[in-house]
């Protein structure tokens, strides 16, 4: 074998919706306030006893329905996520004993919200160097627990949820190089710290650099994958706001793709936002089996991380 593939897709979100009215009964703000600067119209909320590693393993559990494959055939499970409860047992070994897998390797990843893509390149990168067959990559995250509910440049913006994929070994590649990297010194302008841990950022700071610096970056990817913008049917970018994906995809010139918009109704959901994303495109049958789509996560330590893929 000499790459990988993305088998199978599956994503979950809370029962809870909690709408821009509601949240203007919470802070000062209200429904055009948000959709105007951010384009989100409701988001998700987990409950209080639903965990990092519960949502993880139902989006898990879909994806692996999906691909066919025998549990025992799972022999490393990636879960990127920056809100999990617990430092030991990781979420994904919680996520391996919830589905029965038997002995793969579990590792977590936070690289906050370019976390999924993280991952999805740690997966590729082991199964091509023979050390795993077939993954379990998921991107989970209770991003509600850590946000200040009085803060309206915050509270506004997150949600709740999981993504995930099957990720098997495949003859023909069918996810292209990953591109990675970060800004280290501006590593400050989005942290989750103090005690309780809180979310906060520098809003303006993290929208020059997405907006002027990522568009480029975003081309390498496509550059290593062999794919010009225009060939690409769908691009799934990190759901942050639609200031910043729709000026992205635009500087991008990916002028024949479907551009994913799940931010309007599921918020930020920081390492969720691609694999959850991803998922409901394919579910919708938006873009067809085999297409390329471009996957670009972006946020937190100023990180970022993009493929191409092979739509499953």
């Amino acid at each position: 074998m000499t790459g990988s593939r993305v088998l199978a897709l599956g994503h979950y979100q809370p029962a809870k919706v909690l709408t821009n009215e509601e949240l203007a009964g919470l802070v000062d703000t209200s429904d055009e306030w948000i959709r105007t600067r951010v384009g989100i119209r409701t988001r998700r909320i987990a409950g209080p006893d639903e965990t990092v590693a519960d949502m993880a393993a139902r989006a898990a559990a879909k994806a692996l329905a999906g691909s066919g494959l025998d549990p025992a055939e799972i022999d490393l499970v990636l879960v990127a996520t920056c809100t999990a409860e617990d430092a030991s047992p990781n979420t994904a070994a919680r996520v391996a004993a919830e589905l029965g897998l038997p002995g793969p390797a579990t590792m977590d990843v936070n690289v906050v919200c370019s976390g999924f893509t993280h991952a999805l390149a740690t997966a590729d990168h082991a199964i091509r160097a023979g050390s795993a067959r077939s993954a379990l990559v998921v991107g989970a995250e209770k991003f509600t627990s850590v946000v200040d509910w009085t803060d309206r440049s915050t509270c506004v913006l997150v949600g709740d949820g999981a993504g995930a994929a099957v990720v098997t070994a495949a003859g023909e590649p069918g996810i292209g190089p990953v591109v990675w990297g970060s800004v280290p010194d501006m590593g400050h302008a989005v942290r989750i710290g103090g005690s309780p841990a809180r979310f906060a950022q520098e809003g303006q700071a993290v929208y020059r650099w997405a907006t002027t610096r990522l568009p480029a970056i975003a081309r390498q990817v496509c550059e290593r994958a062999g794919v010009a913008p225009e060939e690409l049917a769908g691009v799934v970018l990190h759901q942050a706001n639609l200031r910043i994906i729709e000026p992205l995809a635009r500087r991008l010139g990916a002028v024949n793709a479907v551009v994913a918009t799940d931010v309007t109704e599921s918020g930020n959901t920081s390492a969720a936002s691609v694999p959850l994303a991803l998922s409901k495109l394919v579910e919708r049958r938006d873009v067809e089996p085999g297409a390329p789509v471009l996957l670009f996560g972006f946020g937190g330590n100023l990180s970022y991380a993009g493929q191409v893929i092979r739509c499953p």
